[in-house]
């Protein structure tokens, strides 16, 4: 299903967004003209079963600024304290996001992070942006993924694209330093009446902790 799922994203992909199979490919982000990239990867099924399936008040939810290697026991903690069961899927599930925020910290060079996990029911972030960050990485592990497509000059995007579940999304955000802006914009998917539950990580990249005080 993924795979059928990654097959049309990648037909007709807007110009600005890059779509890799390794998560170094994430480094297309720093190439001129390029607003995001994809990391193209599908969850196991074992874990998607689990986290599907999962009682929502026991998604880990929270949010912090810490250091990329504080990554792995602070979401280990707020796996405890959301009563998320102790099992091999959600070390899975710990290792996945302390790996994606060492990639990112990497990329970004930044010192410190802000991780965001946020379990949405609603329609949070439903209008199509750019985010007032200089870049910011995003994981949805449940539900539907992230969308994007290229601005228009009043209306939303024509063709909106959706980033299948699993996938890391790299965006350039407001304050990237290229000039001028590449026209890709992006959503949360509305999901408000419908029943569904999803699960979303957000890493973006801390100059000083102090200033976010």
């Amino acid at each position: 299903m993924e795979a059928a799922i990654m097959r049309q994203l990648m037909q007709d992909i807007p110009a600005g967004v890059s779509v890799t199979e390794t998560a170094t490919g994430l480094s297309a982000i720093h190439r001129p003209g390029c607003a995001a990239a994809i990391w193209q990867r599908s969850p196991l099924p074992s874990f998607q079963s689990w986290i599907d399936e999962l009682d929502p008040k026991h998604l880990p939810k929270g949010r912090t600024i810490l250091r990329p290697h504080c990554v792995r026991d602070t979401v280990h903690q707020i796996c405890i304290s959301q009563g998320t069961p102790d099992c091999k899927e959600r070390k899975n599930l710990i290792d996945d996001i302390a790996a994606l925020a060492e990639v990112f910290a990497d990329l970004m060079q930044a010192r410190n992070l802000r991780l965001r996990l946020d379990v949405v029911t609603t329609n949070a972030c439903r209008k199509f942006h750019v985010d007032a960050v200089t870049a910011r990485l995003v994981c949805t592990y449940r539900g539907t993924g992230t969308q994007f497509g290229t601005e228009q000059d009043i209306d939303d995007p024509q063709r909106i694209f959706t980033v299948p579940t699993g996938a890391p999304i790299l965006l350039r955000g407001t304050q990237w330093q290229e000039k001028p802006r590449s026209g890709i914009l992006h959503r949360s998917p509305p999901i408000q009446g419908t029943g569904e539950t999803r699960l979303v990580i957000v890493i973006d990249p801390i100059t000083d902790p102090a200033d976010e005080i």
